[in-house]
């Protein structure tokens, strides 16, 4: 990547009493040389700025490189936040030879100058997204040193790598064999570790993105006295007449430390109601797409409608039976009282179905995106194949997969980095960051 100088608002473009101007880059002193003379570094001096017939007084801040967060010259300015000026004074910088930044810029030459990994990348990506408190703690958990885990993984494969080499390279002439036994039983609480990090990631990614869940059932079964419950407050207008929900209702929320992306659909059954059958049809897409459907069933009924039975059954996999009322009557299975805050048989269900029973606190620290979790299940699969080798197998296949796993580790720290991989990361990245 370029090291030529770039620029980029950090604050939203919106009238504000400040705004920052972030410029990273070798050699800005020279750069900016027009504009201003850089104060001393890391201390924070007024300049009066001239361009263009403007005059601003702007607080102005140098770090320079490598000790910065790109590892390059940066230089910071807090100027007036009228968005009008903040344009004008990043016009002004690409007369000066700064281009604008394109988004995540900073951050990836922060990567490639070696100033963090792309665990923490990744993890400063999820923070800035996070809409609850729970992604936010998630996301900072992940955002500091690299999970102890992976160090202790590369200390116990690196000397069974160089054994399984030597097999290869000298076994005929030397001697030299690779005991699989001996292997399997130093590597067995590796391989057991990894299959408990990638229960750790399944949950924490449900958390990172959020718990998809479809409410689901016949007119007046609970379905949005339940989204409201969860919710925490009165979304869906509820009532005591049939079909009152004729769309897809949807809201992002908090609730019991579970960040919830909750969908109240139109209630099912046999209708001639033309905008409550259109409401209907929007289901199908809405239980596609959600991780899990909650069959909401009043605990009085005696039976399942047929019309519903018939529209979940593609989704069986993923649907959980939820018996609403149950302070009516008694009912099997999760029964829950929206109405009267009775909702602890949800939570547990919840956490159980998609959590794997971790409370989100169990995730702080676990790996969350999809790369992440994809690398992993490859890690798992490797020493899998590895307990399976034949004993008397060449020592080629247990080296190979040795190698595998070692690669494996360096693609999920980013050392062993594509190029395509880090424009998917940084394409989610503001600018300025």
């Amino acid at each position: 990547m370029s090291s030529n100088p770039i620029c980029a608002p950090a604050t939203p473009l919106l009238p504000s009493a400040v705004a920052l101007v972030r410029v990273s880059g070798v050699g800005l002193a020279n750069a900016l040389a027009p504009l201003l003379v850089l104060p001393e570094p890391r201390l924070a001096s007024l300049r009066t700025l001239h361009w263009d017939g403007f005059r601003e007084r702007a607080l102005v801040l140098f770090f320079p490189g490598p000790a910065s967060y790109t590892g390059e010259d940066v230089v910071e300015f807090q100027l007036h936040g009228n968005p009008r000026l903040v344009r004008r004074l990043l016009g002004h910088l690409a007369t000066l030879g700064v281009r604008l930044a394109e988004p995540g810029e900073f951050t990836r030459r922060a990567l490639l100058n070696g100033k963090q990994d792309l665990l923490a990348t990744e993890a400063l990506r999820d923070l800035i997204a996070a809409e609850t408190d729970t992604q936010i703690r998630l996301a900072q958990a992940r955002a500091g040193a690299q999970p102890d885990w992976i160090a202790k993984a590369r200390g116990a494969l690196a000397p069974w790598m160089a054994r399984a080499e030597a097999a290869v390279d000298y076994g005929e002439d030397e001697g030299i064999s690779l005991n699989l036994n001996d292997l399997m039983l130093e590597l067995a609480p590796l391989r057991a570790r990894f299959h408990v990090e990638q229960a750790r990631a399944r949950a924490a990614r449900h958390l990172r993105d959020g718990l998809k869940l479809a409410l689901v059932g016949r007119p007046n079964a609970g379905k949005s006295t339940l989204f409201n419950a969860l919710a925490g407050e009165d979304r869906a207008i509820v009532t005591e007449i049939p079909g009152t929900t004729r769309d897809v209702l949807e809201v992002r929320c908090e609730w019991r430390g579970l960040p919830l992306r909750l969908f109240d659909t139109a209630g099912l059954r046999d209708t001639e109601d033309l905008v409550e059958r259109l409401g209907m049809a929007r289901v199908g897409p809405v239980l596609e797409a959600a991780d899990l459907v909650l069959h909401l069933w009043p605990a009085q009924d005696p039976g399942l409608d047929p019309v519903i039975r018939d529209a979940l059954a593609p989704f069986a996999g993923k649907t959980l039976e939820i018996r609403t009322f149950a302070d009516v009557a008694a009912a099997p299975g999760v029964a829950i009282a929206a109405h009267l805050g009775d909702l602890d048989a949800l939570e547990a269900a919840l956490k159980d179905r998609l959590l794997g029973g971790l409370a989100p606190d169990a995730c702080l620290g676990a790996l969350a995106t999809d790369r992440q979790g994809a690398l992993l299940d490859d890690l798992a699969g490797q020493l899998d194949l590895l307990a399976g080798l034949p004993p008397g197998c060449p020592p080629e296949l247990p080296a190979s997969l040795l190698q595998g796993a070692w690669g494996l580790l360096a693609r999920l720290t980013g050392e062993d980095r594509a190029e395509s991989a880090l424009d998917a990361l940084f394409s989610g990245f503001c600018l300025g960051k």
